[in-house]
């Protein structure tokens, strides 16, 4: 009896040992994953995302334009959103031109086409390529990045 009785006695002097380490070892990979998880945040308070850049926009008079078509009128208003303060002052002082640039291509457009979505999303594109070319030889090109209508009534 004293042989079982040893042997339970060195099985528990082994296990208690073993578990120690294996509490141990827990501890230290909680703490170590702590660590590593308050360091991530303080990376991320110290370098904030950079905030957006404020939107240039610049709004137009409506203009009431007879289409090549028939005898349809169209009423739009437009506001372009530019990417720098340089383009908007450079439109506004050379406003006639642009104004005369719009209507142009405003008085070709189909009023079949213009009475469809894709007929306006097509639109937009030919504003932004009509704006595009510099108003003046050998300035930068107007770089228009939207075009938003704020009416459009098609009669």
């Amino acid at each position: 009896m004293t042989n079982t009785a040893s042997k339970k006695g060195r099985r528990r002097t082994l296990w208690m040992p073993l578990l120690v380490l294996i509490t141990l070892a827990a501890c230290a990979s909680a703490g170590y994953s702590y660590w590593i998880l308050q360091q991530k945040d303080n990376s991320e308070q110290v370098d904030p995302p950079p905030s957006p850049a404020t939107p240039i926009f610049y709004a137009l008079d409506t203009f009431t334009v007879n289409l090549g078509d028939a005898d349809r009128v169209l009423y739009i208003g437009l506001t372009l959103r530019l990417q720098e303060e340089e383009t908007r002052q450079r439109l506004s002082e050379f406003l006639p031109e642009v104004r005369s640039r719009l209507l142009l291509l405003l008085s070709r457009q189909d009023a079949n086409m213009l009475a469809t979505e894709d007929g306006k999303l097509k639109l937009i594109e030919a504003i932004k390529s009509t704006l595009a070319p510099p108003l003046v030889a050998g300035q930068n090109p107007q770089v228009v990045s939207d075009v938003l209508y704020t009416a459009f009534i098609l009669r």
